[in-house]
């Protein structure tokens, strides 16, 4: 991508960020921070997790007011002292989890917080006229009239955006804005980004995947530790030199060569239908079959909605989710019932959501790690044993190079990346033949997706069976032995590895192939 226009180049920032320091007790996390942001730009701030991205941001945004050094927004030295604060500066941030409220009108969330008043009611009508000139501003057309909940994650993104504009926010940070879009609601997010950078405003955008960095960026400012690294405009920076200064070090291959020959049938699934609970006669998975071998990857690729994850919690929890057609686990029969028959079994799942349904994230390292083989792990009695628990969690630990000062620390303050290594550690424990992994490599950063990448390679190696479920193409092409595709609940395409391509996965996850035989 092209960088700012030079006519911006020599403007005052909208933003100017000096020596930020800011410690949480006697831990220090950020260290005399610059960072700057222009009009009319998309600047990325990038590195690992735990870098200091988030606190860098929630200090700009006024969410901790206790730091070191100085801000600057158009040349005006200001503290923001509250989220309220930050706002009427013309601060917005759009976080992962958005903040709209799922029951209210698009136009109310648009207005929420300031709205259109008269005689201390508010004007309905006026409201709606204003959230239809915002979002048509961004070549958006929809029935403002409507609760948020009604529309899809890639539209909801957008009235974030307009939610932003409503409130005469020139700065907009977008935190992983599209860890839940499909490939067609990035692309549209991406149109609207452009909008916003000519009407001259600044995004500053977070991200951990590196084909967004090379699309999207003008500028890129890297942290590690706490302490930047450098700034540099993005087609200085190409990702080899980019990943070097997020994480260090060299990675000599962004995805490690995965060489091991498959070998018998781990699994085999047969017409499996997994019915929708909400609408009687429509399936969410309508008659899937597939088969992956020992230390074999099967990816499965395909839009938002394609039912790929129902497909996986089909398999694991087939009781809950009522689900119907035939199943083999080493040449042996297996009918999908509860977890427990599936970890029996040698079925493991990793969901796509670690915070929601992977951990508790109260609970320590240790906890985690052993939650789903507390059986093996547990004296015939029933008591606990916490020596051969530790030692269980150690060895994990180390397997999957775990960074923590402590094992018995809560994985609630672990970093992203080190949250999603003690989640794997929880399935690996239970030692499984068949691994279904559902996005193992959101919002982790590069250097822990290639640790994730080399434990692929080194599970495989073992005999370990895996299907695996990312919305990042590259990752899929790079990773998969064989690649299926599927869309509106069925296979539209199976791939082998040297046959596929992002354009005809794409093409089939829109439903236009048809499967091979």
């Amino acid at each position: 991508m092209s960088g700012a226009d030079e006519n911006t180049l020599h403007e005052q920032p909208l933003v100017r960020m000096e020596r930020i320091g800011k410690c949480f007790g006697p831990v220090r996390v950020l260290e005399a921070v610059d960072f700057e942001l222009r009009s009319g730009e998309v600047h990325v701030l990038a590195g690992e997790n735990g870098a200091g991205k988030s606190t860098l941001i929630k200090i700009l945004a006024g969410v901790h007011t206790d730091f070191e050094g100085t801000i600057r927004i158009a040349g005006r030295p200001v503290r923001p002292g509250s989220p309220q604060a930050a706002a009427a500066l013309g601060v917005a941030v759009i976080h992962q989890e958005l903040s709209l409220v799922p029951s209210m009108s698009v136009a109310d969330n648009l207005f929420l917080g300031r709205p259109i008043t008269a005689g201390g009611f508010i004007r309905q009508r006026a409201q709606r006229r204003g959230a239809e000139r915002i979002l048509k501003e961004l070549g958006v057309e929809i029935d403002v009239a409507r609760p948020v909940e009604k529309f899809p994650i890639g539209t909801r993104q957008l009235i974030e955006i307009a939610k932003a504009l409503a409130h005469d926010a020139r700065l907009i940070v977008m935190d992983e804005p599209t860890s839940a879009l499909s490939a067609p609601e990035v692309a549209q997010l991406f149109e609207q980004i452009g909008r916003l950078k000519r009407r001259g405003c600044g995004v500053v955008y977070i991200t951990h995947k590196m084909e967004e960095i090379e699309r999207i960026a003008d500028r890129i400012t890297v942290l590690r530790d706490g302490r930047p690294v450098g700034t540099a405009a993005a087609a200085d920076l190409p990702p080899p030199l980019l990943v070097r200064w997020m994480v260090g070090r060299e990675i000599s291959q962004r995805f490690p060569r995965h060489a091991t020959a498959p070998g018998k049938e781990r699994l085999r699934v047969e017409n499996l239908v997994v019915p929708d609970p909400r609408r009687a006669g429509r399936r969410l998975v309508d008659g899937v079959s597939l088969s992956v071998r020992a230390g074999e990857i099967l990816g499965i690729g395909g839009l938002q909605g394609s039912g790929a994850s129902r497909l996986m919690h089909g398999l694991f929890d087939g009781r809950r989710e009522r689900c119907g057609g035939r199943v083999w686990i080493d040449g042996q029969p297996f009918q999908p019932g509860t977890p427990r028959q599936a970890i029996d079994r040698g079925l493991a799942l990793l969901t796509n959501d670690r915070k929601a349904s992977g951990l508790v994230l109260p609970m320590s390292i240790i906890a985690n790690s052993t939650l789903a083989d507390l059986g093996r792990l547990t004296a015939p009695l029933g008591w606990r044993r916490p020596a051969l628990e530790r030692k269980a969690a150690e060895t994990s630990a180390k397997a999957l190079a775990l960074r923590s000062p402590s094992l018995e620390m809560s994985a609630a303050a672990l970093s992203g990346g080190n949250q999603q290594k003690v989640a794997l550690a929880k399935w690996l424990q239970v030692e499984p033949k068949v691994l279904l992994l559902d996005e193992p490599t959101r919002g982790i950063d590069v250097g822990a997706k290639h640790e994730v990448y080399e434990r692929l390679n080194e599970w495989t190696s073992r005999g370990i069976a895996i299907i695996l479920i990312t919305s990042e193409m590259p990752e899929l092409l790079a990773m998969s032995d064989r690649i299926i595709v599927m869309h509106r609940g069925r296979v539209t395409a199976e791939l082998a590895g040297k046959e596929a391509s992002a354009d005809r996965v794409l093409e089939a996850a829109m439903g236009r192939a048809k499967a091979e035989s």
